[in-house]
């Protein structure tokens, strides 16, 4: 299964274009199916051991459900998911988190991990200013008169702490900052595309174009 793939049916799914979900999930199962295949031959395991296994893990992790174990809202839930995994001999609840997610969702998933075990703020005020202090220690590394490598190093530093503080903001107003951001991609995307039809219409080249003359069809774009 290929990272694009899985990408495609995001993007299927923020579209919310049901015929492409399928076709999409249509061909993340062909991997699925061919790797257990490959598995049942090798005598490693079968299709009905991986959904057993999955059956046997949702109702071990879920003892408010199969169980007596009492909750009282989601986050009760996540943290007995959280403290389960750890005794199946996770080291860390983050270990949980894959290497090679996006860095912004592997940053999401990073929050929700820790938030499972009761490692978070209190409310989105207090995440707020931690944003605007981060923007501030942004704006004070990155201003320095003297643009040494080094500074440049440590401006990147502070600008993913901002980066990192936003994606937790999101997370405090039940806003997924990977569809935002992708929304916001396809925004850009349909309004440079209409800049760039006016532009061929009237035959100039935006290289050739001023930035006001282009402002004037970007703002046509988004009056669409």
């Amino acid at each position: 299964m290929t990272i694009e793939e899985t990408y495609e049916l995001s993007d299927s799914i923020l579209d919310g274009n049901m015929d492409e979900i399928k076709k999409e999930i249509g061909d993340i199962m062909l991997h699925l199916v061919f790797y257990t295949r490959i598995a049942s031959e090798t005598s490693h395991f079968n299709m009905i051991e991986v959904l057993n296994g999955i059956c046997d893990k949702l109702i071990h992790r879920h003892p408010h459900i199969y169980g007596d174990v009492k909750v009282d809202d989601e986050n009760d839930v996540k943290r007995n998911w959280e403290q389960l995994k750890l005794k199946e001999g996770n080291k860390s609840v983050l270990g949980g988190v894959p290497l090679s997610l996006p860095a912004l969702v592997k940053a999401s998933r990073i929050q929700e991990k820790a938030r499972g075990v009761g490692f978070d703020w209190d409310n989105k005020e207090q995440v707020w200013e931690k944003v605007e202090e981060e923007l501030q220690e942004f704006k004070a590394e990155f201003n320095t008169s003297d643009h040494t490598a080094v500074n440049k190093e440590k401006a990147e530093a502070e600008f993913g702490d901002l980066l990192f503080s936003l994606i937790n903001y999101a997370r405090f107003i039940d806003i997924n900052p990977e569809d935002a951001l992708e929304r916001t991609n396809k925004k850009f995307i349909k309004r440079f595309q209409y800049l760039e039809g006016k532009a061929s219409g009237l035959g100039k080249n935006l290289k050739n174009m001023t930035l006001a003359e282009m402002e004037v069809f970007w703002n046509e774009a988004k009056t669409r």
